[in-house]
């Protein structure tokens, strides 16, 4: 097998990996793609760049057509953009399960991605701020499940149920009302379908249990799992 590198950001930082073929070599880390792909050191090969190039628009198959760099997504309406590492665990996630279709949630540190998927392709998308605004208004990595379920059934009243959450100091409750109002946006994407959400191990934040509540099969998917599979396909197009 030949070997390569593949380099860029995760959503945490600078990310590289050393391969030869499919099998993972050396990984490295860095602020930047370029400072992590420096620190592979003596690693030799063609180098895939993760979300550089154009942005596919959607619909679009998740695979590129060529190995050189793997662009992002993007969609006119609503105006969307999903960066090139959500794309990458998307690829690991169809090539993990060929036969699947539905609907994949991406949380990354600062989004939460909803995408239907379809024969390999990436057809619609629909991205929230909620991680962000958890993030800002002081949330906690734990969701209430009451006050996930009122905002939910009544996601009209999110600014309300949010001030009184501040007010009295349940941290868990700003969170859960942030999660039951994207919820409450997203049902078109969930509502009779099967998801797959695409989290860091305890990241879930009730969003396993709630769409459960609702009757809606859910697997759980850590991201570190889905790079191994996304590579073998990308192995492909480089030699």
């Amino acid at each position: 097998m030949s070997r390569w590198r593949l380099c860029g950001h995760d959503g945490r930082g600078g990310r590289a990996l050393a391969l030869d073929g499919a099998r993972v070599l050396a990984e490295a880390r860095g602020i930047s793609a370029d400072e992590a792909l420096a620190a592979l050191g003596d690693a030799t090969g063609p180098v895939l760049r993760v979300g550089e190039g154009v942005a596919a628009r959607l619909p679009a198959p998740l695979l590129p057509e060529t190995g050189q760099t793997l662009p992002g997504l993007s969609q006119a309406a609503p105006p969307d953009v999903l960066d090139g590492w959500t794309r990458l665990l998307l690829i690991g996630l169809s090539e993990a399960h060929p036969d699947w279709d539905g609907v994949a949630c991406v949380l990354t540190p600062t989004l939460s991605h909803w995408v239907h998927l379809s024969a390999r392709e990436a057809v619609s998308c629909l991205s929230f701020l909620t991680p962000r605004l958890v993030a800002a208004l002081g949330g906690a990595e734990a969701a209430d499940a009451d006050a996930l379920a009122d905002s939910l059934s009544r996601p009209e009243r999110l600014a309300a149920h949010l001030r009184a959450a501040e007010v009295a100091g349940r941290p868990a409750a700003l969170t859960g009302h942030l999660l039951g109002a994207e919820l409450a946006a997203a049902r078109p994407y969930w509502l009779g379908q099967s998801v797959a959400l695409i989290v860091p191990a305890g990241g879930a934040s009730g969003r396993a249990a709630a769409l459960e509540a609702q009757g809606v099969p859910v697997a759980c998917h850590a991201p570190g799992t889905l790079i191994a599979p996304a590579v073998a396909a990308l192995a492909r197009l480089v030699a």
